[in-house]
């Protein structure tokens, strides 16, 4: 015995199988239960149709940027089972108002100045300055100190020397 679904179910599924959410096969079978198959062929059916699947999804976003901020606003409150309900009565799923919901943050975020860039310019440059400096002391550094080294090295090498040359003077007649 198959298994009927509802057309709007179906069409939900659907348009989370195609662009732009292009949900894959195996995450809602997982989710949904339905099987592979039936959903391999739902997206081959609709990829088919090509037409009729982006003209009812494009029905439903066809709500301007005013009205989609207003459902952001009027869904902010709601629970999931609220949501859920208001939802069916408007034609939507719960995933574009959240989509939207990231829309409407993202599109209030502080955006910097061109202050803040110039100056965080001026700050990048100041550093990689810095940095080469830093690169070019640590090298100077580096030499002073195998040339102290080279020189203890040259002094006990001398010293060394003499006490022999001491030895010799010493023992020759």
């Amino acid at each position: 015995m198959a298994t009927v679904y509802s057309p709007e179910y179906k069409a939900s599924i659907i348009e989370r199988m195609l662009p732009p959410n292009n949900v894959s096969v195996t995450e809602l079978v997982s989710e949904t239960g339905i099987p592979k198959d039936t959903l391999y062929s739902w997206r081959s059916r609709a990829r088919a149709q090509g037409l009729e699947a982006a003209q009812a999804s494009a029905t439903r976003s066809t709500l301007s940027s005013e009205e989609k901020f207003a459902v952001v606003v009027e869904s902010a409150a709601l629970n999931e089972v609220e949501l859920g309900e208001y939802c069916r009565r408007k034609g939507l799923y719960p995933q574009q108002i959240a989509a939207w919901k990231a829309s409407c943050m993202q599109a209030n975020a502080v955006v910097p100045a061109k202050q803040a860039r110039a100056e965080v310019r001026v700050h990048k440059q100041q550093l990689k300055a810095l940095e080469r400096e830093l690169r070019r002391k640590d090298k100077a550094l580096a030499e002073a100190a195998a040339l102290l080294v080279l020189e203890k090295k040259l002094q006990t090498v001398r010293s060394a020397d003499a006490g022999e040359r001491s030895t010799w003077s010493n023992d020759a007649p």
